[in-house]
């Protein structure tokens, strides 16, 4: 037996030895010193063996085992050496590759920052799914049955409610209004809150228009609030966001959902008011329309317009994002071009 082992320990040095990858030493290993291996046979049959022979076939034999263990592990270490892309000595005192750091989306960041705003002035935020239906798009909204922006050309209707309507009729959100209905209806008024969130139009894309873009509503539900405390609030926000006066005009707008409307156009941070692509060259760009809600919108809140009134705003998040940096395409926010992200961390 003392020879077996002999020959077993030569047969495996020599496999050892020969072996050019890792999958190989594994196999030899198997062969060798596995559960069913050529070495845990003979240790199966010590129990044959009277008592002194055992113990010396018993020594030899781990012996063997530790030595070909030895072998396979120092035949490891060569295979990787020989496999390793570093070349030469290694430097240990150099220093390292500083990790590359990541940072907000502007886009992000100008959310976090009205966030904040409109935290410290008692609103809550609130969000909804990007999914919505027909009834909180625009039933609810006061939008007639035979309004454009019902049509696929405007709106991203989901496939298979092409028949249906209402609250079956679901499509990708077109912007964020409907969530103030949902919010109304479970929390009622009076209130305060903010709802910012992605919004889908079927549109053509340009220097200021986007199929997917970033709003941020906002609605104050109160009784007898007044119109000028809402233009207040417009003036409050774009300074703490800006971190200066913004210059600003209030023009008369018509959305379904406000009686009466605005729209809110801030003078064009990018050409400084000259004029400009942005701004259609006209030296102003509109950031936010809004307006009272409209009794249709209160009463599908279930709300008594004669009793309850409000404000809102929609800021258009990513014209914001354009006016603080100066940028002159929107287009550029959602590229994923890294070489125009990597500026803003």
């Amino acid at each position: 037996m003392q020879e077996r082992l002999r020959i077993l320990k030569a047969s495996a040095e020599a496999a050892i030895s020969a072996a050019e990858n890792a999958e190989t030493l594994t196999e030899i290993r198997h062969q060798y010193l596995g559960k069913k291996g050529e070495l845990t046979l003979i240790l199966k049959e010590l129990g044959s063996l009277d008592p002194e022979e055992r113990k010396q076939i018993g020594k030899a034999a781990n012996e063997v085992k530790q030595a070909i263990t030895d072998i396979l592990a120092l035949r490891e270490e060569t295979l990787v050496g020989e496999g390793s892309c570093i070349q030469g000595a290694i430097d240990l005192t150099l220093p390292g590759l500083p990790p590359v750091s990541g940072g907000l989306h502007p886009v992000t960041q100008m959310c976090y920052d009205l966030n904040d705003a409109f935290l410290s002035l008692g609103f809550e935020v609130f969000s909804e799914d990007e999914i919505t239906s027909e009834k909180y798009g625009f039933d609810n909204l006061n939008f007639p049955p035979d309004h454009p922006a019902r049509d696929t050309m405007d709106t991203y209707w989901l496939a298979g409610c092409e028949e249906k309507a209402g609250a079956e009729r679901l499509c990708l959100r077109p912007h964020l209004t409907g969530a103030s209905v949902r919010y109304l209806k479970k929390h009622g008024a009076p209130a305060r809150f903010v709802y910012p969130g992605r919004v889908y139009r079927n549109e053509n894309t340009d220097a200021r228009h986007e199929r997917a873009f970033f709003q941020y509503e906002a609605l104050i539900v109160e009784k007898d609030f007044a119109f000028a405390s809402g233009q207040l609030l417009m003036r409050t926000i774009l300074e703490k966001v800006f971190g200066r006066a913004v210059d600003i005009r209030m023009r008369a707008g018509f959305f379904p959902f406000v009686e009466p409307g605005f729209e809110i156009d801030m003078k064009c941070l990018v050409c400084g008011g000259k004029g400009c692509k942005v701004c259609k060259h006209v030296g102003w760009i509109e950031v936010m329309p809004g307006g009272t809600p409209h009794p249709n919108v209160l009463r599908a809140a279930g709300l008594d317009p004669d009793v309850w009134s409000g404000f809102y705003i929609n800021i258009g998040l990513d014209r914001l994002v354009m006016m603080r940096y100066g940028v002159d395409d929107v287009r550029l926010f959602h590229s994923g071009d890294l070489r125009f992200l990597s500026q803003f961390r």
